[in-house]
């Protein structure tokens, strides 16, 4: 059976990165029937803490990346990762190291020299009397001669020198696990059959394919991914923007969409297809459709994706979020002020083909909810400095306020005979009519506007614009 884990390290909330790893395993595992594995690497107790922990658990669920079984943790078996380092110990395969460097508290290790400690050397009974006299000592591999090879699917065969390898700590002196032997013995236990992690580990995997090899484990099969990068083409980092996956939702993108982009920052379905339902990219997903080159992280591709899935959301189910984000941000109470159905569906109709994040709709799109809005400061400068627009506007208010049918075409017509009797081009009366409107520069065309708020908003914003001109 197909066994895959995804193995975070709660020192850090879940970003782009971990997030598009364990979204990989949680694809083949399911496209194979098998089981998503999901273990807490938490054996570096000065920087993991529980609120990390919570907020990993809390990026998959956002994610709908459910695990089959777990979390489980490594801080409760570390009596598993001695026993196993001891077994290595006692068959000549490990040694007590007693140098200083190893008593390293995480799993920064210092470089060797040369591949081999020289505490390789110190005999049974030296180190048996180093130890009872109080020394501290670590465990560390001896790393035999010769080669060390293995098949990657994405990557193909790759081999390195042992002679390059340095003698590495599995047990560190205060008598904890580094990553090696920790991840090798959990995969063992939980008889993991792929490891489908990152391409920075690549340097990692001889090391622990010679621990599979020296405890007669079987090894799993290994995928590496590619890395992720920013537009620059550096890998994604703070500098990019926000990495954490809450922090996108935070942003206002859809859990599913962002699910979506990211099955394609490193995976080809075979096609040019790149809208696809969760089902559609688990029958599709296969390692040989990962690829070795670098995956670019964009928002603007972000974003298209946001957008086509709200474009193709119900309109009840997009009304029923817009309506959560507009009470989250305060713009409007459910129990006190509820919203007009014909109102918000109106608005939604309007800005369908303009829609990018939820947040645009308690921010750009804010005047189409609430009369509690500003005018963006940018487009007020450019649209409302001519000094002819106070006496235009108070007209085009008398005009409005005798058209009883007020249509987008009466509307319409109202204003550009206003302005060919004044003299003036119209564009100058429908930007500034837009800015009071919508408090944007940029917005659907006006005269639809005007019929999505009514006539009486209208109206009413026009008066507030009028005023805003003495």
């Amino acid at each position: 059976m197909v066994r895959v884990r995804f193995a975070p390290s709660p020192t850090g909330y879940l970003h782009v990165g971990g997030a598009r790893t364990a979204l990989f395993n949680y694809l083949f595992a399911r496209h194979f029937g098998g089981k998503f594995v999901l273990r807490i690497e938490d054996t570096d107790f000065s920087r993991s803490s529980e609120e990390m922990v919570n907020g990993i658990l809390q990026g998959m669920r956002w994610l709908g990346l459910d695990w089959d079984e777990g979390p489980f943790y490594q801080s409760r078996r570390l009596e598993r990762y001695r026993d196993f380092a001891r077994a290595l110990l006692s068959d000549g395969t490990a040694y007590r190291c007693f140098c200083q460097a190893a008593a390293v508290t995480s799993d920064k290790e210092e470089k060797q020299p040369g591949p081999e400690c020289r505490c390789s050397t110190i005999g049974e009974h030296e180190a048996r009397r180093r130890e009872e006299s109080g020394q501290a000592s670590a465990v560390r591999f001896r790393v035999p001669e010769g080669r060390t090879s293995f098949q990657d699917h994405v990557y193909g065969r790759i081999e390195v020198e042992n002679a390059n390898i340095e003698d590495f700590v599995l047990l560190r002196s205060d008598g904890n696990p580094t990553y090696h032997l920790g991840v090798v013995v959990d995969d063992t236990d939980m008889e993991i059959s792929h490891v489908i992690r990152g391409a920075d580990h690549i340097s990692n995997t001889p090391k622990q394919v010679l621990l599979y090899r020296a405890a007669g484990r079987p090894e799993p099969e290994f995928a590496h991914l590619p890395l992720i990068l920013g537009p620059d083409k550096q890998r994604l980092s703070k500098r990019h923007g926000a990495t954490s996956v809450m922090a996108y939702a935070e942003m206002g993108y859809l859990p599913d969409a962002f699910f979506n982009f990211l099955a394609l920052l490193g995976w080809s379905p075979g096609n040019d297809r790149e809208i696809m339902t969760r089902r559609e990219m688990i029958e599709r997903f296969t390692l040989e459709g990962v690829g070795k080159a670098n995956a670019v992280f964009g928002t603007d591709k972000l974003d298209w994706f946001n957008s086509q899935y709200l474009q193709a959301m119900p309109p009840e189910q997009l009304s029923a979020l817009v309506a959560r984000e507009l009470e989250s941000r305060g713009i409007w109470n459910r129990d006190n002020a509820p919203l007009p159905g014909e109102r918000m569906n109106a608005g939604l109709q309007l800005l369908r083909s303009r829609m990018r994040r939820l947040t645009d709709f308690s921010t750009v799109f804010r005047a189409y909810f609430t009369d509690d809005f500003a005018y963006d400061e940018g487009a007020a400068a450019k649209f409302l400095k001519d000094p002819m627009l106070k006496g235009l506007i108070a007209e085009l208010l008398e005009r409005y306020s005798g058209d009883e049918t007020f249509t987008a075409e009466s509307t319409e017509r109202d204003l550009r005979s206003l302005a060919e009797a004044r003299g003036v081009k119209a564009g100058l009366l429908i930007n500034a009519v837009r800015v009071g409107l919508t408090g944007q520069g940029v917005a659907p065309g006006l005269f639809d506007v005007m019929q999505a708020l009514g006539r009486e908003r209208t109206l009413s914003r026009l008066r507030r614009l009028a005023q805003s001109l003495l």
